[in-house]
């Protein structure tokens, strides 16, 4: 260890290049996971907001809750612990008064009943008590201005609707969710509906027993219930994506590890003649390749936690609708995997300093 931090202080230019490689690599890698979770939660968010064990589709929508439709009344042939319905139709709106293709947001409405578990913690404002009244995420609030008491218009339609309270975590499939009644859902999806209709909705999600579906039934066979972690893997997109930063994230940690190798290799090899004078003087092996392997994690350390700091100011400034979320979990994890892979390379290095013969190596 002294040996290790002394050479450290010793040459800081050689070593700070180093150090700043770690650093622009695990920066990159920690906000690339940020990005990456931020992206897969803006996709499940609303959907984890339910604590749910599983949700009852119809059999011929194949898991797409856009393409599912049934009667209302079909919750009452289901026996599950708790149950809700739900109806879900995307809509562009925009805030009455403004125009323009900047004013378009896109928004899903989540058609519920308020008595329902599936009804969000309110943050600020309150419930919808009435039709035409929701329930937006703060997303809206914080990107677009949106605020308690203004009125949203659909797009393609004269239907407005009003903002009376606001609550966290509800985006599905990247857009902010609107909260509001089953039967305002049925104008929105539907425009008109016959009133003697009991109405229609998009699914039906249950909580069984023991946090399982475990004897869930739905009393009609065009009905079929998914776990929910099974539906959300099956969300348009989900998978691929987080599939997709997953295989990059865990590219760029080996890159990383043979970057940090190659240069204490050439380090190592630069010092042979110092080495070999070590070992003249009855230094063992043992501890010059210690010392080199301690370097390793020193340097990996220090890069590492800088880029940790970068990454944790950078998520401070970043603006709202850049989607970004820190998972402290997937950070800790990717430290000590940038670190122990750093130091995996590093010690093929060891290897050239127990060959190094001092006669040589002194000329």
């Amino acid at each position: 260890m002294f040996l290790a931090w002394k050479e450290i202080k010793h040459s800081k230019t050689r070593f700070s290049l180093i150090i700043g490689v770690m650093v622009l690599v695990s920066y990159l890698v920690f906000f690339l996971v940020g990005l990456a979770y931020g992206l897969a939660q803006d996709n499940r968010t609303s959907i984890d907001k339910w604590d749910a064990d599983g949700i009852i589709l119809t059999d011929e929508s194949n898991t797409n809750i856009n393409m599912s439709m049934m009667p209302k009344g079909a919750i009452n042939d289901v026996n599950a612990n708790d149950a809700a319905v739900i109806g879900i139709a995307p809509n562009v709106v925009r805030q009455k008064g403004t125009a323009g293709d900047d004013a378009k947001i896109n928004t899903t409405f989540f058609g519920i009943e308020p008595d329902q578990f599936l009804m969000p913690e309110i943050i600020e404002g309150k419930a919808f008590e009435n039709d035409d009244e929701v329930v937006a995420d703060i997303s809206l609030k914080e990107e677009e201005g949106i605020v308690i008491g203004d009125t949203l218009q659909l797009a393609g339609s004269d239907k407005e609707v009003k903002v009376v309270g606001f609550t966290e975590d509800a985006k599905f499939s990247v857009a902010p969710v609107l909260y509001t009644s089953v039967s305002s859902y049925q104008d929105v999806r539907f425009e008109q509906i016959d009133e003697s209709e009991e109405g229609r909705i998009s699914a039906i999600v249950v909580r069984g027993s023991d946090d399982t579906i475990a004897g869930v039934e739905t009393g009609n066979e065009d009905l079929k219930i998914y776990p929910i972690s099974d539906y959300i893997n099956e969300i348009p997109g989900y998978t691929a994506q987080v599939l997709t930063f997953g295989l990059m994230i865990g590219f760029l940690v080996v890159i990383a590890a043979v970057v940090i190798g190659i240069f204490i290799y050439v380090l190592t090899m630069q010092k042979s003649s110092m080495f070999g004078v070590m070992k003249a003087q009855g230094i063992s092996s043992g501890y010059i390749a210690k010392s080199v392997v301690i370097q390793t994690f020193l340097l990996a350390a220090i890069g590492v936690g800088i880029g940790l700091l970068l990454t944790g100011a950078t998520a401070m400034v970043l603006p709202a609708a850049v989607p970004y979320q820190t998972n402290l979990n997937f950070l800790a994890i990717i430290a000590a995997l940038l670190i122990i892979m750093a130091m995996v390379g590093g010690a093929f290095s060891v290897r050239a300093v127990v060959k190094i013969d001092p006669l040589k190596a002194i000329g």
